[in-house]
């Protein structure tokens, strides 16, 4: 008899369980689908080495992040239920049933719609989770040659664990509301619910005023001061301080704008009285005003959360296709090895901060080490014969670089000024003023301008452009050509510099432009993930060796035999331990970075991967956790409004003016926390496209593009299903005979 009850409950109020239904489908679908992800990896044909454990790894931990926005929408929509059957439940006591069968009823009405949303949800999740799997395969640029049906038990049991928590959380709070409400406020919960509170307009313009100025100010320091990011180290603390007042600015603006929301819009249309006072204009603003006083923290809440969501899906998959865009130019050779030298500010800060004693063992470089004869095991340092002893892996064995090797180059970079010295000769901030130009914000702390431009001869440079199947360049003893890898803004510096016919003076020597471009395409000195040329002006080797610059790094460019298996050539040489370099006792430098081209692309694939993933999950989750708080708040303000609805029915008004009445309020309850969210984005995203230009283009079109259509497909369905609803809740309220 109950269970009968109950079903006919929920068949009867469909549409106030369709909000909880819909957000709690949709919690299950994408629950089940992100957590089949090592599925994905294996079936897309993925093999890099831990990428399924490392990605499973992290969006497992936010299996508890979605885990609990999920309990939070479903405790949320449950209470929006419950006030909706408050009367009924009522009644059911009134007819002599007890409070303990209204509980059986509830939880059998809860059962029903839970195991709906279960099935629903775990059907479109088996269904997302194969097109997933083709997505997967997309970002880490695999084909899939065996694609096949697949279920996650794992996944479900998971799925199923989470539910069960969340239905007896559910449940339990329920149980408890029936039995703390007393039989007279269930009897006249529609009633208390229709007063209506409106502030003082013109307290509420002020303080809207306020939140304008304030939110405008913010834009316009973050747009002058950039991110912490872009700070030298010196001025990095009072920059973060400053990022902080911004952040406090627009996050206060954001609640101000809300909180007076209602007194503008009543003075807005107000003045316009020919709008004021056209059909039921008067009456929704009313009604807008008076909910907006209840909804404004939630809406300003909804709105950073907004602009959190599209700020990093927009910003995570642009980086990521700057990176896979870049990935190539930042790989020139199958695999790098990096030699770092000791200058007198590296001494120095061993000396003072570090330990003396290790100082000790330094000496300051004076030139380069011929890095591929240290590997082999031969005298590396000229008539100073600096020794390496034997390079062996971690077995024991001895490597030596020959046994891969093919073609290979060596790229010295020198500081741009002598031995001993310490202030650079050529800067991006010496250049810019030639031009009469400001220095880009993101460029004021980078090392291409606290450094200076590295200097490296030609001979190593066109070799380096014959190795990537490029034609030489030939640079006079009075000219320079500069290269870059970063691309984005400072690239075009350098080519706008050279194109303009402007010197440079190294060591009292005036140099000329040797061409009306920079190199950006064959400018990369080591495999790197993002750039490893923030900057380097190439010169004949005769000038560079008169003029004795300090030396800074040196990197080997190596590519494999022909026709040698690059697996078996990266294990033979990559677990390589390289000995401490020698000269006279002591070391003039250290080891620095060795990578493969295929470790790069690896660990290209699992960043990119990572993170695409985790925008598009969190930046998902959070925007159906808005659109379905909004969907919510809406469906109880129709229902507490109830009243009303039927009494502008009474006096004549068609159902045409309450529909428009009903949309026009729902409309300015979702767009303007999405406009807000919106306006915040597009200025975090421009400073955030500035700051990524340091290395490389940001193309944000597409991105912005599919970012917009899956948040409106979620947000404009959740906008949709509450108007439909909404219309269905008045036309029933409409339709009840009034009385007192």
């Amino acid at each position: 008899m109950l269970c009968k009850l109950a079903w006919g409950n929920v068949r009867r109020a469909g549409r106030d369980y369709l909000v909880y239904l819909l957000t709690l489908t949709l919690g299950v679908t994408v629950f089940y689908a992100c957590n089949t992800i090592s599925m994905q990896v294996d079936i897309a044909g993925i093999d890099e080495e831990g990428l399924a454990q490392v990605m499973g790894s992290i969006l497992g931990d936010l299996t508890y992040f979605l885990a609990g926005v999920m309990a939070f929408l479903m405790v949320y929509a449950n209470n929006f239920i419950m006030k909706r059957r408050k009367k009924e439940f009522g009644l059911y006591q009134v007819l002599g049933m007890g409070r303990g069968r209204v509980a059986t009823i509830m939880a059998l009405e809860t059962v029903i719609v839970s195991v709906v949303a279960f099935v629903a949800g775990i059907v479109l999740g088996v269904g997302l989770s194969q097109l997933m799997t083709f997505f997967t395969a997309s970002l880490f640029k695999t084909q899939i040659a065996n694609f096949h049906f697949f279920f996650s038990v794992h996944a479900f049991n998971l799925t199923l664990a989470c539910m069960l928590v969340m239905f007896v959380l559910t449940l339990l709070l329920n149980l408890r509301a029936v039995r703390r409400t007393k039989l007279i406020e269930l009897m006249g919960a529609e009633r208390r619910n229709e007063s209506i509170k409106t502030r003082n307009p013109w307290i509420a313009i002020a303080i809207f005023a306020v939140g304008v100025v304030l939110v405008g100010v913010a834009y316009y320091r973050l747009l002058r001061d950039g991110f912490p990011l872009t700070a030298t180290d010196s001025k990095l603390q009072e920059a973060m301080n400053q990022f902080g007042i911004t952040t406090a600015m627009v996050t206060v603006g954001t609640f101000a704008l809300f909180w007076g929301l209602s007194g503008m819009l009543i003075k807005l249309l107000q003045s316009l009285r020919s709008v004021y006072w056209r059909g039921l204009n008067m009456f929704t603003v009313r009604q807008l005003s008076a909910k907006v006083n209840t909804v404004c923290f939630s809406m300003g809440v909804i709105a950073m959360i907004l602009f959190l969501a599209i700020t990093s899906v927009t910003c995570g998959m642009s980086i990521a296709n700057v990176m896979n865009e870049n990935l190539e130019r930042y790989t020139p050779a199958d695999m790098s090895q990096t030699y770092i030298y000791y200058t007198p500010e590296t001494l120095d800060y061993y000396k003072e901060y570090v330990n003396p004693s290790e100082a000790d063992r330094m000496v300051l470089a004076d030139s380069t080490v011929d890095l591929y004869s240290a590997w082999h095991g031969d005298p590396w340092h000229g008539d100073r014969k600096g020794k390496s002893a034997d390079n062996n892996d971690e077995t024991g064995k001895k490597v030596s670089i020959a046994d891969v090797a093919g073609e290979h180059v060596q790229i010295d970079s020198y500081l741009s000024y002598p031995l001993g010295g310490s202030d650079p000769s050529v800067t991006p901030s010496e250049m810019c003023k030639t031009m009469g130009e400001k220095l880009p914000k993101a460029f004021g702390g980078s090392n291409a301008d606290t450094m200076g431009l590295f200097v490296t001869p030609a001979s190593q440079y066109n070799k380096l452009r014959q190795m990537m199947g490029e034609e030489p360049v030939s640079i006079g003893l009075d000219q320079y050509l500069l290269t870059c890898d970063m691309g984005g803004d400072l690239c075009d510096l350098y080519t706008k510099y050279m194109a303009g016919g402007h010197t440079l003076t190294l060591g009292g020597h005036e140099l000329k432009p040797a061409t009306d471009k920079s190199d950006k395409d064959t400018a990369a000195i080591a495999n790197s993930a993002m750039s490893s040329n923030p900057g380097t002006v190439v010169v004949a080797d005769e000038l560079l060796s008169q003029l004795k610059l300090q030396p800074y790094s040196s990197s080997l460019l190596v590519n494999y035999k022909q026709g040698m298996d690059t697996t078996e050539a990266d294990e033979s040489i990559k677990y390589t331990v390289l000995d401490n370099l020698l000269v006279d006792g002591k070391e003039p430098g250290s080891w620095g970075i060795f990578i493969t081209r295929s470790e790069m692309y690896t660990q290209a694939a699992q960043m990119n991967g990572m993170i695409s993933y985790l925008a598009i999950y969190i930046g998902f989750v959070l925007v159906v956790a808005c659109a379905a708080i909004l969907s919510i708040q809406q469906l109880s303000n129709v229902a507490d409004g109830s009243r009303s609805y039927r009494v502008l029915a009474q006096i004549g008004c068609d159902d045409r003016q309450i529909r428009h009445s009903v949309m026009a309020q729902q409309a300015v309850f979702f767009l303007f926390p999405l406009a807000v969210g919106l306006a915040h984005s597009f200025v975090a995203l421009k400073v955030i496209i500035e700051l990524v230009s340091t290395f490389g283009n940001m193309s944000i079109g597409g991105t912005v593009g599919l970012t917009c259509a899956i948040f409106l497909a979620a947000y404009g369905g959740y906008f949709l299903v509450t108007y439909l609803m909404s219309t269905g809740m008045v036309q029933a309220a409409i339709a009840t005979r009034y009385s007192e």
